[in-house]
């Protein structure tokens, strides 16, 4: 819920950042289900801005000061930061909530957005798409999943599959949707880009001059 509220203040050009500061989600005096909510609305929004940095700061002041661990989301959002930075420990932390998460859908897609960002990680395209085979994931239907899925083909050189899952994904739109769509375009045209270099490439060449 509050992942979803952070994107629809956003997609209406406004943000839960303007409403909340750091100081109201590390508060000390505050409930438990109020210090989950206004953590998971104050990271989601940081996700969404893509401010890994920012949120990898509070998440771990969250840990240091929260009387009790941290929840499942919490760092799931965590690992997106991390992720999103191509830091290797995110991976560590990634394989920790996935042990917990199960398919929690909402869970999944935060680590999948992290792997999506993160362009250094080791063999982080190879792991996108395992964790994108996961049953929550693997409908076939998700448009922000194939989305994923594509930019981590065209990573790999697997630009015609890349097309394939980019025309669903634009095909599983709703009709009129617009808060997505241009993404999706854009990275059909990367794709079909870097596959027109890939075919035009001229042959590399062996030390004794024959065509490889």
């Amino acid at each position: 819920m509050c992942a979803d509220a952070a994107w629809a203040a956003r997609s209406a050009g406004h943000s839960v950042l303007a409403l909340l500061s750091p100081q109201d989600v590390t508060a000390m005096d505050l409930d438990p289900i109020t210090a989950r909510t206004l953590a998971h609305l104050y990271l989601s929004a940081l996700r969404f801005d893509f401010r890994g940095p920012t949120l990898q700061r509070l998440a771990e002041q969250l840990a240091e000061t929260a009387r009790q661990p941290l929840d499942c989301y919490t760092r799931a959002l965590y690992a997106f930061a991390l992720l999103g930075q191509s830091r290797p420990e995110g991976l560590a932390v990634m394989d920790e909530v996935l042990a917990e998460a199960g398919q929690h859908t909402k869970t999944l897609h935060v680590l999948l957005h992290g792997l999506w960002l993160g362009q250094d990680l080791d063999h982080g395209a190879e792991r996108l798409l395992a964790l994108s085979s996961r049953p929550a994931l693997a409908t076939g239907s998700d448009p922000i999943v194939l989305f994923r899925v594509a930019g981590a083909l065209r990573r790999l050189g697997r630009y015609d599959e890349g097309l394939g899952a980019i025309d669903r994904a634009i095909d599983c739109l709703p009709p009129g949707d617009t808060s997505v769509h241009a993404d999706l375009v854009r990275e059909r045209s990367l794709l079909c880009t870097a596959r027109d270099l890939h075919q035009h490439r001229p042959p590399t060449r062996t030390s004794s001059g024959v065509p490889s």
